[in-house]
């Protein structure tokens, strides 16, 4: 039984906005304990208590935005992470469940025990001796400069593989590979497949992508000068240290999605193919 929820949303939109104060509003009629994100703090007019979202140690968490910030919420929430219930105000929402016209109806799903869980796997990142934030969708390693390309040496389970030249590298998990590395060339990988997508970006060499078994140790030795590492979008990190070394594995944590009908085929045909700006 859910008692205590988190709300997360985009702070650019004004529908977004809207939504989030009657939704709180509807969630606390409901009986739910209310935790809003702080950084709405200000925008909405919610009187319900506002926290981080490093914080938010709910029963699960509702997202209003597209992707970004459902990998914000995924990145920053604590582990293990609590469930998400995610609701469409972006511009394609691959990762979405419902429209915001659904919302209110969803909620009352919930709380009937109306749905099930999607989990998704998460990849473990650690840049030399640091332990970095889990990726849902990829890792991005580059040089940080548009005009210089990364040399790197691939490994896989401690193996060099080979070396490439690129203007940087791409890993993503399953749900990340309709993203970025789908962009840039990679495959889409079906849930089912418990694998990792290694996509080169603008490759200098006869480089394509690679899969990898999830249980795979991926290390990338960066050969020159310094690195820069993206992970989901959102957490960034510059490196230049005599270690210029990344390691990728997979994490013990997994993300976990609040699904009705949908499914991953489902999202595939409706909201993969751009449909503009609004």
């Amino acid at each position: 039984m859910f008692k205590s929820v988190g709300l997360v949303s985009r702070y650019d939109k004004p529908q977004a906005l809207k939504l989030s104060d009657t939704l709180a509003e509807y969630l606390a009629q409901k009986g739910l304990k209310v935790y809003i994100d702080d950084s709405l703090a200000g925008s909405i007019t919610s009187k319900e208590q506002f926290i981080p979202l490093a914080d938010m140690q709910t029963d699960f968490i509702i997202t209003i935005g597209g992707d970004g910030t459902i990998l914000r919420a995924a990145i920053t929430a604590p582990k293990p992470e609590t469930p998400l219930l995610t609701i469409n105000m972006g511009v394609r929402g691959f990762l979405t469940e419902i429209e915001p016209q659904d919302a209110f109806t969803a909620v009352d799903r919930i709380l009937k025990g109306d749905y099930h869980i999607e989990k998704s796997t998460k990849m473990a990142v650690c840049a030399g001796k640091e332990t970095l934030p889990d990726a849902l969708n990829d890792v991005v390693i580059s040089t940080g400069e548009p005009s210089k390309i990364l040399y790197a040496e691939i490994c896989k389970n401690g193996k060099p593989l080979l070396k490439c030249q690129a203007d940087g590298l791409i890993v993503s998990t399953q749900t990340g590979s309709t993203g970025y590395s789908l962009s840039a060339g990679g495959p889409v990988l079906d849930p089912e497949v418990d694998a990792f997508v290694l996509t080169p970006i603008c490759s200098l060499t006869v480089f394509h992508s690679l899969v990898f078994p999830a249980d795979s140790i991926l290390t990338f030795n960066v050969l020159k000068e310094k690195m820069l590492l993206l992970i989901d979008g959102n957490y960034r990190k510059q490196i230049s240290t005599d270690e210029l070394t990344v390691k990728v594995t997979k994490s013990k944590n997994v993300t976990s999605f609040i699904r009705f009908e949908t499914s991953f085929y489902d999202r595939l045909r409706n909201r993969l193919f751009f449909k503009g700006t609004e």
